[in-house]
């Protein structure tokens, strides 16, 4: 199961400091645990609940922020500015990585956060432990590609934001309910053609 997606900054941007990120756009899947702890359900409203699932997140971004960092200065490859119409080379080129966020930090479960940087943003999926991390990396591709490609948020100006209910149906297609699922080649060239439309509108 996987238990969220994310879209963050990791370069500095506008007003943030150097070791800031900022959450884009992000889709929790999966009961909510924030009403459990401890074994004992906690009595929060729906404003304290999204609260404290957006700091989690912040925690989350924030570490995956460091590991790109980590990783393209022990690289020695900086990321290249890549102009619109560029995504699959942008693609092609992206830094890629897990983390294991142990129990409590920030969830009560230990989670794998696969991510992959391209230039100023990452794409992150965070899923249980057991689950088929290949698989995961797989579809933590499709999907960035299919951002990257049709909703062009290489660009100056791209306002991820405004585009989340389109982010939202590519989820429901590739990861439906949190589920990662297996795609033969007649199957993913059924997806392609049905999403193509969707996004074309």
């Amino acid at each position: 199961m996987v238990v969220a997606f994310v879209i963050h900054t990791v370069c500095p941007i506008g007003a943030l400091a150097p070791g800031e990120s900022r959450v884009l756009y992000s889709r929790v899947f999966g009961p909510d645990e924030a009403l459990f702890q401890g074994g004992q359900r906690l009595q929060l409203n729906a404003e304290e609940r999204r609260l404290l699932s957006v700091e989690k997140l912040a925690v989350v971004a924030r570490q995956v922020q460091s590991a790109v960092s980590l990783h393209r200065e022990a690289s020695g490859h900086p990321p290249v500015e890549t102009l619109p119409g560029e995504e699959a080379l942008a693609l092609q080129d992206a830094d890629t990585g897990v983390l294991r966020l142990r129990c409590g930090d920030p969830y009560l479960q230990e989670v794998s956060a696969l991510w992959l940087a391209v230039n100023c943003l990452s794409f992150v999926i965070l899923c249980e432990p057991h689950e088929n991390l290949l698989l995961a990396e797989g579809t933590l591709r499709n999907l960035a590609r299919h951002c990257l490609e049709h909703l062009h948020m290489l660009g100056q100006g791209s306002e991820i934001l405004l585009k989340s209910s389109r982010v939202d149906v590519l989820l429901s297609r590739l990861l439906p309910h949190g589920q990662l699922v297996f795609l033969n080649h007649r199957f993913a060239q059924s997806l392609e053609k049905d999403m193509a439309a969707y996004m074309h509108k």
